[in-house]
């Protein structure tokens, strides 16, 4: 016989209260493949040769094609539900009360919760890109060398320095508005949050839409990060003769 919903909730409340804080989600699987070799050590003699207009020019439009690449491909249904290497799974606290939840007819709220994160994060996301390229035309050319010379990720490195704070407080209020619509949301963020304040629930996963945000951020930026990767590797693929150029001068291709 299916237990009673208070029951149910005991459950949940019980497995999240026990659950221990889990390490981030780890990206540097997702990442592997779309590297490849490392870029070459900068030649001095080849940035040194470049102009400070081709510098700006050639970081801004790298910078500006990951971002727009990265938000078309995450801003769009299943961007994230879609792609098993970037789907925002439940929260770590969660996952560890999940089987429990499952075992006493809870599944279907569970997915339910997994899916609207998702879709939240969707969302979400196509706010980003106001931000990323106002963050562009702000580069000053001292960015733009630091950035050129600076390692695979530095450009993103730049982008979430300059619009982390800024973009989290803009997807917030679209993913609680989107995951409200789960009742098991607000049940999270009650026991999760008394959990927290004892230290058995990490804080930044007390609070659904904190959480996912924080994910999707993660992933933004580690996108604009492998398109990045891909030009620095293989700048004679960039489409661009100003990337060639550029890119080209660091990598000593």
């Amino acid at each position: 016989m299916a237990a009673s919903t208070s029951t149910r909730w005991m459950i949940f409340a019980t497995g999240l209260t026990l659950a221990l804080p889990a390490h981030a989600f780890d990206f540097g699987e997702m990442l592997k493949g779309v590297i490849g070799k490392p870029a070459s050590q900068p030649s001095a003699s080849g940035v040194d040769a470049l102009s400070n207009a081709d510098i700006n020019a050639g970081l801004k439009e790298a910078l500006t094609r990951g971002a727009d690449a990265a938000v078309a491909q995450l801003g769009q249904k299943d961007g994230f539900f879609g792609n098993a290497a970037l789907k925002i799974p439940l929260p770590p606290s969660l996952q560890k009360a999940e089987k429990a939840m499952r075992m006493f007819g809870m599944g279907k709220q569970a997915d339910e919760l997994v899916l609207s994160m998702n879709r939240a994060a969707e969302a979400a996301v196509p706010e980003a890109k106001t931000l990323l390229v106002g963050a562009v035309k702000e580069m000053t050319l001292e960015d733009a060398k630091g950035i050129l010379t600076g390692g695979q990720t530095s450009a993103t490195d730049f982008f979430r320095r300059k619009t982390e704070t800024r973009l989290a407080e803009r997807f917030e209020p679209i993913v609680k508005a989107n995951t409200d619509k789960v009742g098991l949301a607000q049940q999270y963020n009650q026991y999760a949050g008394m959990a927290a304040q004892f230290n058995l629930v990490d804080k930044k996963q007390a609070n659904v839409e904190q959480y996912v945000t924080q994910q999707a951020l993660d992933r933004l930026y580690t996108l604009i990060g492998e398109k990045e990767a891909a030009i620095r590797a293989n700048p004679l693929q960039a489409g661009s003769d100003l990337l060639k150029k550029v890119f080209g001068a660091v990598s000593g291709k």
